[in-house]
């Protein structure tokens, strides 16, 4: 850009800063009490200092940024309750006793038991004092984020000098953001940007005298061009539908960025059947990689199976950039394969991922606090509705421990290694398409016929008393059968593999909608 564009910019964005912290202070002390006669009187406060679609871009990001808040505050308060509860339990237990498999034992020393009984207090406390905030509808909201408020105090550990800083700190703090209108001239009258690049920027009102085009508007000497989904951008302004933009300034870059955004249409859903008709993918989330295997519509696996590798290190910038390659790489090949299904576990880490139920298993906690459960579904969700391929949410329970015992073994050759994680994906797969995850038993090692015992999961799910015992016809056929053998023919309970009572059970696991 030009400096006369560069000048502009941060004017209108400083202006437009500044308004914005106002209005959201006042959004704050309002608290529960605000309403939308209050909401319209802060737009008519803005409106003279500004324009009036900039007021209201301005009062709905200042109410955006307090229920934001609000959502925050009430997951903190979630997560302190779920941490007392926990400490409260393995105090009341006694030193040394050991938990089961859902509960948690006592804790191991003295000294843990006081330390954790002063932590016990502190969290108390400290859950008092949300309780009132969240009562009383107070929220803390720092405009330019807390991480980077913070950072001020530590320059050297930054390598940030003051300058530096500085410039960071007021380029988050402006505001050049602008919602888009269905029906306007290429869907926003604020920030427009027509097919050909040109950017036009309606200028805030003490800052008409540097309009370069009538109607007090300020256009850029620079282009721009949206090399990802430009085409749908592109038809989405043609059509005047809404497009929302947002100018940025990378300050240790340089640079000026623009960004558009829209809404896409509500998913529709697409019948079970119809998404499973071509097979479906089995995905198994880990930390650092997606590993996935492609069923047919038996259940059976395809081919290799495929890892999508991402790394969560970094910024959130980067680990987000991360997880969207990974996605879209495996969206690239579910449709080169022709599948219409992609199969994943819903997980969620919310709960689980405290010090106080884990105790000192901290390798544990960062494991699981760095799976991006719940930013990859919703970013698959988004991506697959665009590809036409419908995301299955199945449940997570034992699809790595039954995966691992039933599928890694017999898939594991001298060209390929099959991991835990590969099994866990064929489990996920199975599961959706409301397979059971055991494998079919291989015959018997010396001729057809009942010797060795009865075969399991050879009818199919939909035969009635498949799980029953064998009806006992007299004759030469059965004759070989030792005796006593016949009594536990069709107890699958008697055989000796984990989870064969809830392997078939009669259900199938329905689809989960991601969006709730």
């Amino acid at each position: 850009m030009t400096a006369r564009d560069e000048r502009v910019l941060r004017l209108v964005g400083a202006h437009l800063g500044v308004l914005a912290s106002r209005d959201l202070a006042v959004r704050c002390r309002a608290g529960l009490e605000h309403s939308s006669q209050a909401w319209a009187a802060r737009k008519r406060e803005l409106t003279p200092e500004s324009s009036s679609r900039w007021a209201g871009a301005i009062t709905k990001a200042s109410h955006d940024q307090w229920a934001l808040a609000r959502r925050g505050q009430w997951a903190h308060i979630q997560s302190l309750e779920a941490g007392i509860a926990a400490i409260v339990h393995r105090l009341a237990q006694p030193i040394g006793a050991k938990g089961s498999k859902k509960t948690p034992g006592g804790y191991r020393s003295r000294q843990e038991w006081h330390a954790k009984k002063r932590r016990l207090s502190m969290l108390s406390g400290r859950l008092e004092r949300k309780r009132a905030d969240w009562e009383a509808g107070r929220v803390r909201v720092v405009r330019g984020g807390k991480r980077l408020a913070r950072t001020r105090h530590h320059l050297a550990a930054a390598n940030l000098t003051e300058a530096g800083w500085r410039d960071r700190w007021e380029a988050e703090r402006w505001f050049l953001q602008a919602d888009g209108e269905s029906g306007k001239r290429f869907g926003n009258e604020t920030i427009r940007v027509t097919p050909d690049g040109e950017v036009s920027i309606k200028l805030p009102a003490p800052l008409a005298a540097y309009a370069n085009a009538e109607h007090g508007r300020y256009v850029l000497a620079a282009k721009v061009r949206f090399a990802h989904r430009g085409q749908q951008w592109a038809d989405r302004i043609e059509a005047h539908q809404a497009v929302a933009y947002r100018i940025h300034l990378d300050a240790a870059r340089g640079r000026w960025y623009l960004t558009a955004s829209w809404q896409h249409q509500p998913t529709v859903t697409m019948p079970l059947e119809a998404a499973l008709a071509d097979g479906v993918i089995g995905v198994d989330t880990n930390a650092d990689h997606l590993a996935a295997w492609r069923l047919d519509v038996h259940g059976n696996p395809i081919g290799d199976p495929r890892r999508f590798v991402y790394d969560l290190s970094g910024t959130a910038g980067h680990r987000d950039a991360q997880v969207r390659h990974a996605l879209t790489r495996l969206l690239h090949w579910a449709r080169s394969c022709q599948v219409t299904a992609i199969a994943v576990e819903d997980l969620d880490f919310a709960a689980e991922k405290t010090r106080e139920k884990h105790g000192r298993n901290k390798r544990f906690r960062q494991l699981i606090s760095g799976m991006p459960t719940r930013r990859l579904r919703a970013r698959l969700s988004s991506m697959a509705q665009a590809t036409g391929i419908a995301i299955i949410a199945v449940d997570p329970a034992y699809t790595s421990k039954w995966g691992a015992q039933h599928w890694k073994q017999p898939l594991t050759c001298n060209n390929r290694k099959t991991s835990r994680h590969d099994a866990a994906s064929i489990a996920i797969g199975r599961r959706a398409q409301g397979h059971p995850i055991r494998r079919r038993t291989t015959p018997p090692h010396d001729d057809q016929s009942d010797r060795r015992g009865h075969r399991s999961v050879q009818a199919g799910p939909e035969v009635l008393g498949r799980e029953g015992p064998r009806l006992r016809v007299p004759g030469p056929r059965t004759r070989s059968a030792l005796p006593g053998r016949g009594q536990n023919a069709g107890n699958q309970h008697a055989h000796h593999r984990s989870g064969r009572a809830a392997e078939h059970e009669p259900w199938q696991q329905d689809p989960l909608p991601l969006s709730l």
